[in-house]
């Protein structure tokens, strides 16, 4: 059997793609990080978010990469740029909102752009869990703990965000609670979720990255 991160897409995963637009959501602070922008990060040599492009593009139609900070050096990876459209850093949400409106699909997926070992059937299985349930916001769960900055979301929710949002609202978990998301096991694939926090977490990335390329 192929390694999960070779995963050719099949037929339904490409029919899949034509309904999403990837996000990679870029506008943090960084506060753990010294406010070091982490998907500028090199890991191997290349910034961090051009591993999450590759791993992300072939499972979507577009690729938007959500960023409030060094616009230009976004704008060479050959995605287009969208920031929050205010400086008040809101969080995640607000990158989402951004995002849909931005896309011309009817669902976005998006991912952290400090996550290099998404895996190759992430979208494919959100999407599955989403039209199955009929839920509009699916998230990924590690085993341990919810990831929801690696979820899908139907571009249906762009006013109700928005209006969360405008009430000062910024708690992730809470807004997805009103919309009974669908959880989605990736206990399987855990370490896809691994991220960067700290330098020590950089060094297992790149290991992680090296261990993938062994045959």
């Amino acid at each position: 059997m192929a390694a999960w991160w070779r995963t050719s897409l099949s037929d339904a995963n490409v029919a899949v793609r034509e309904q999403v637009t990837g996000v990679i959501l870029a506008g943090g602070r960084a506060t753990r990080m010294g406010g070091v922008d982490k998907g500028l990060v090199p890991i191997h040599g290349r910034p961090m978010i051009a591993w999450v492009i590759d791993a992300l593009r072939p499972q979507v139609s577009d690729v938007l990469i959500n960023a409030n900070r060094n616009h230009d050096r976004y704008g060479e990876f050959a995605c287009p740029v969208i920031d929050d459209g205010d400086s008040d850093f809101r969080g995640p949400l607000a990158g989402m909102v951004s995002a849909m409106q931005a896309a011309r699909t009817p669902y976005i997926a998006v991912v952290p752009c400090d996550s290099p070992l998404i895996g190759g059937e992430l979208v494919a299985r959100l999407y599955a869990a989403a039209a199955s349930s009929g839920a509009p916001i699916a998230a990924a769960h590690d085993g341990e703990r919810l990831q929801p900055v690696f979820a899908l979301l139907s571009c249906d929710l762009l006013d109700d965000l928005a209006g969360y949002l405008d009430d000062g609202e910024r708690k992730i978990d809470r807004w997805y609670d009103r919309h009974g998301y669908v959880t989605v096991d990736f206990s399987d694939v855990a370490e896809s979720f691994a991220n960067i926090n700290a330098p020590d977490d950089k060094r297992a990335l790149e290991e992680a990255l090296t261990q993938r390329a062994q045959p």
